[in-house]
C-alpha cells in the first residue's frame, strides 16, 4: 500500500466512510478530466489590445509599474533608468532562467548580475512571468529551477519580464496555458509544486487599517512588458477595469 493509499484510508475510517461508489468515482474523474468552466468576468472578455491595457490599469490600480518595450535589446536600458529614478543600487539577483540570460546585458555593463537564489540581503531582482492575468491584473509565477520563489519573496523591489503574449483575459486561460505546457503526457511534465498569484506588490492594513507596502514581500513591483504581440498593439476599445457582477459570461 501506498502512503497516499494509507492517508486516504485513514480518513475514511475517520469519516466512517468506505471506498466511494463506481458512478461517484468515475463523476469525479470526470470532473478533473476535464476542468469545467464556472461564470467568467464579461471584463475580461475584450480584444487582445484591451485585455493588455486592462492588465496595465489593474497593476497600476495596486500599486505596481508598468513600462511597455519594443525587444529584448530595451530591457537592460530600462532596468537602469528605473533603479537610478527610485536611488537603487545597480546590483540584481535574476532568476536562471534561459529569456532572461538571453538578453543583451552588456549594453549596461554598471548593471551586476548574479543568477540564482535570492538572498535576505538582496534589494532588487528580476524574474520571468509565464503569464499574466488581465481582470486583475495578477502575474502567474510557477516554481522551476529556472524560476526559483526566492526571487519572488526576498528582494525589496521586485522586477519581472512579461511578454504581452502571455497576458490572458481570465484566471482560467491562465490555468489552461500552465496545464498545457507543465503537464504534457510526452515530455514528462508535471504540475509545479507551487504557483505564486502576483497582484501588485506586498502589502497589508493589519495595523490600525493602515496600508503598509513590503509587509510579507517587495515594496515594489515594476513590470517590463515585452511587445511582441502585434494584435495588443491596436488601440483598445475600453482599458478601465468594470464592475465583477453584471455581465457575467459562463
Amino acid at each position: 500500500m501506498s502512503s497516499r493509499e494509507a492517508i486516504l484510508g485513514a480518513i475514511r475510517r475517520h469519516l466512517r466512510r468506505g471506498p466511494l461508489p463506481a458512478d461517484q468515482a468515475a463523476m469525479l474523474r470526470g470532473r478533473l478530466d476535464a476542468h469545467p468552466r464556472h461564470l467568467i468576468p464579461a471584463r475580461s472578455r475584450l480584444s487582445r489590445a484591451g485585455q493588455v491595457a486592462l492588465f496595465i490599469a489593474n497593476v497600476e490600480k495596486e500599486f505596481g509599474s508598468v513600462v511597455r518595450l519594443p525587444d529584448a535589446e530595451a530591457v537592460p536600458g530600462a532596468i537602469a533608468d528605473y533603479l537610478a529614478q527610485q536611488n537603487l543600487p545597480p546590483e540584481i539577483v535574476m532568476a536562471p532562467h534561459p529569456e532572461l540570460r538571453a538578453i543583451p546585458w552588456s549594453a549596461r555593463p554598471l548593471l551586476k548580475l548574479r543568477a540564482g537564489r535570492a538572498e535576505a540581503s538582496d534589494l532588487v531582482s528580476l524574474q520571468q512571468g509565464f503569464a499574466a492575468i488581465a481582470e486583475t491584473g495578477t502575474l502567474m509565477l510557477p516554481a522551476a529551477p529556472e524560476r526559483p520563489t526566492t526571487v519572488n519573496l526576498l528582494a525589496d523591489t521586485a522586477l519581472v519580464l512579461l511578454r504581452a503574449s502571455r497576458i490572458v483575459g481570465a484566471y482560467e486561460e491562465a490555468w489552461d496555458l500552465l496545464r498545457a505546457e507543465r503537464t504534457d503526457p510526452m515530455t514528462g511534465g508535471f504540475m509545479p509544486r507551487n504557483v505564486m498569484l502576483v497582484t501588485g506588490p506586498s502589502r497589508s492594513a493589519d495595523i490600525e487599517q493602515t496600508l503598509e507596502l513590503g509587509a510579507h514581500g517587495p515594496r515594489r513591483l515594476h513590470i517590463l512588458l515585452l511587445e511582441d504581440d502585434a494584435e495588443a498593439k491596436i488601440a483598445p476599445e475600453s482599458a478601465a477595469p468594470h464592475g465583477d457582477g453584471a455581465g457575467d459570461a459562463p
